[in-house]
């Protein structure tokens, strides 16, 4: 099978795979909701932001979404990798970059999906964005390039580890990320000993520059920081992934 073959039908595949498993997928779309409802209706008036704390939380919000359904790519690639399918797929002449590309691009597909329900939901709560149309364009593509990043090192999560259950694992790694981050309260109100992780952490500028542009205000070098680390993170998975599928196809 030709990689141009190959890649739509691993795609379509694992968009498949993605449906039938309800309870990730009611997971991935409903926890990000509840997530936004808690903060804003039980911690939202206790925090100053300067703004309606909804239309603060929202880009935090959306980076967390993104980041957990990205992150059950790990889980999706680890089950393939525990049940012998790869070695079905080996003897069609799919390679790892067909079958790695098709669980990264059903996991964007998935997100994109999670992502305009989380936007709904915001709006049904009183979110309001000043941006254009170039605004939101670029504000939707720094989140496509973050799914697809953290996507990318799923799958390399998914080909170490052992088990799904271990693989798992990941997925509660990347959720806490948003939280030491400007994603719910400003950075300047934490302690002074973590100021320098939750600037200096990839999803502090992914958000302020979702924020910024969806709000229609400045918003720095930051897009440029949140590119180059979605950058480090695809290529250092393109890198590994290919040498540790074949290592695990054997």
């Amino acid at each position: 099978m030709s990689e141009l073959v190959a890649w739509p039908v691993m795609t379509g595949r694992a968009v498949r795979l993605s449906l039938r498993n309800l309870d990730a997928l009611i997971t991935s779309f409903l926890l990000p909701v509840m997530i936004m409802l808690m903060f804003v209706y039980l911690f939202g008036g206790a925090i100053q932001t300067g703004t309606d704390y909804v239309t603060y939380a929202v880009p935090g919000v959306l980076v967390m979404c993104a980041s957990y359904g990205a992150s059950l790519t790990a889980v999706a690639v680890s089950q393939d990798m525990s049940r012998g399918i790869v070695d079905r797929f080996r003897s069609m002449d799919v390679g790892g970059g067909a079958f790695l590309g098709g669980h990264v691009a059903a996991s964007t597909v998935r997100n994109l999906t999670s992502l305009v329900i989380v936007f709904v939901v915001a709006f049904l709560l009183g979110f309001r964005a000043d941006a254009d149309l170039a605004g939101w364009a670029a504000a939707a593509g720094i989140l496509v390039v973050f799914v697809l990043a953290v996507s990318a090192v799923s799958a390399v999560v998914g080909l170490l580890a052992r088990t799904p259950e271990a693989a798992g694992g990941f997925t509660f790694v990347v959720m806490f990320l948003p939280y030491p981050s400007s994603a719910f309260v400003p950075v300047h109100t934490m302690p002074t000993w973590l100021h320098g992780f939750a600037e200096n952490q990839p999803a502090t500028p992914i958000i302020e520059s979702v924020r910024g542009l969806l709000l229609d205000r400045p918003v720095g070098s930051d897009p440029w920081k949140a590119l180059a680390w979605c950058g480090g993170f695809l290529l250092v998975s393109a890198l590994l992934s290919g040498r540790l599928f074949r290592d695990r196809a054997r």
